[in-house]
């Protein structure tokens, strides 16, 4: 079964981790855990469950690499959301940390990600990563795109 990516336009619920900028590795050691709330990113427990799973299969260090989300410019209404693995951060990155499982936003891309939660389904109709972007205006019909 292939995962396919669903965007929803309703404003983030119900948090389970809060960003840590990582900037020195005290920073990352006093991140918050799951189940606490701020702003920022927002990744819940399903999500960081599927991420971990993923990232052992494809043989990505935790300690080093992380899930890159991001927004590029196409799709029907405008922009699509963007995600994969990277093996390290980019200079510019802003860094979150979900109970070990790190996330890296570029600048460009957190101005629409900015209170977005990430979430992960799996019914018997379909699996996959769930963007909960309350910056979303509108999101097209097949559900890889938005505007905002």
């Amino acid at each position: 079964m292939s995962n396919m990516v669903t965007i929803e336009s309703k404003p983030a619920q119900g948090g389970f981790a809060a960003p840590a900028q990582a900037e020195t590795t005290a920073a990352l050691a006093a991140a918050p855990r799951p189940g606490s709330q701020a702003g920022g990113l927002q990744v819940t427990e399903r999500a960081i469950k599927r991420i971990r799973v993923a990232m052992a299969k494809e043989g990505i260090s935790p300690e080093e690499g992380g899930l890159r989300l991001g927004v590029m410019g196409g799709g029907c209404s405008g922009l699509s959301y963007s995600i994969k693995f990277d093996t390290r951060p980019r200079e510019r990155d802003r860094i979150y940390e979900f109970d070990g499982v790190r996330v890296f936003v570029d600048p460009k891309s957190f101005l629409y990600l900015h209170g977005m939660t990430l979430d992960y389904e799996e019914t018997l109709m379909r699996q996959g990563f769930n963007f909960i972007n309350p910056n979303s205006t509108r999101s097209c019909g097949c559900g890889s795109s938005f505007s905002s």
